[in-house]
């Protein structure tokens, strides 16, 4: 069972995709895209949520696209992950008023996701970046 959602792992990606790609250029959306098989209007809400939070730099027009907001090593995989989550529609995840959970399961599980934060936290961009580039097929180039 994976502990982020789909919508977070793209968007996790992206902004990867994003430090790996705009070294000397805007990244467009549809070129991201591309790269992940994915329709560009799929990405764009989660692009503009990145550009909100301070993540990424968005430049509009014909030449327009994405850039990292600063340095590799200041976005860390937690701040990408409170951003994704600003973006899924927690309604449907609303609990029942239950003592157990209020006083036993709740807590016990944000202790775990404090923990979890923590990690992520440790992990920057520049980490991912650097594993991709050691990795034996460049992830960079494709």
């Amino acid at each position: 069972m994976p502990l982020l959602s789909r919508k977070t792992l793209l968007t996790i990606a992206a902004v990867m995709d994003i430090a790996l790609h705009a070294r000397n250029q805007l990244v467009s959306a549809k070129d991201l895209a591309a790269r992940h098989n994915l329709p560009a209007r799929h990405l764009e809400p989660m692009l503009q949520v990145l550009v909100r939070q301070g993540i990424l730099k968005g430049v509009r027009g014909p030449r327009g696209g994405y850039e990292l907001a600063r340095e590799r090593r200041r976005i860390t995989v937690d701040d990408i992950v409170k951003a994704a989550h600003s973006i899924e529609d927690d309604s449907a995840n609303t609990l029942p008023a239950s003592r157990l959970l209020k006083q036993v399961v709740v807590p016990a599980v944000a202790q775990a996701e404090k923990a979890f934060a923590t990690a992520l936290g440790r992990i920057t961009i520049e980490d991912l970046v650097r594993r991709s580039e050691s990795s034996d097929d460049s992830i960079a180039e494709s």
